[in-house]
């Protein structure tokens, strides 16, 4: 099944739709790039993918382990480079509810944070800037 599909609406503008749920998202270029900037750029959405995907693994394992996460937070920074314009730097911060974790807890959330699916997906050139608010 695919994953999604692309209209590009004109005006820097597209709508992609989640084919398996319905969803959609509207993405426009940044102002920086000729853009509207009214909505998500698709490298804004590469850069929310990368702290959606850790939140959402750390999510996975407090349900293994009987934690809670719920209310964690999540603050991404993108960092464009020019020549070629692309992506050369994502900074996460993970502010993490007041849930008195033990240091093993939070070493094993760090972790799969770290090594989410995303995390690795991203060209090792992008450098990624992880901090955990405890």
């Amino acid at each position: 099944m695919k994953t999604s599909e692309i209209v590009y609406l004109g005006e820097l503008r597209t709508e992609a739709v989640h084919i398996r749920s319905g969803n959609t998202i509207i993405t426009d270029a940044p102002v920086d790039n000729h853009g509207k900037g009214e909505a998500f750029s698709p490298t804004d959405l590469v850069a929310t993918a990368l702290g959606s995907c850790m939140v959402s693994i750390m999510g996975i394992l407090a349900n293994a382990h009987q934690l809670d996460v719920v209310g964690a937070k999540v603050s991404v920074m993108k960092h464009m480079g020019s020549d070629p314009r692309r992506i050369i730097g994502i900074d996460v911060d993970i502010y993490m509810p007041d849930k008195n974790y033990t240091h093993k807890d939070k070493k094993m959330f760090e972790h799969a944070a770290l090594t989410c699916p995303v995390a690795k997906s991203i060209h090792p050139d992008i450098k990624q800037s992880v901090n955990f608010h405890w």
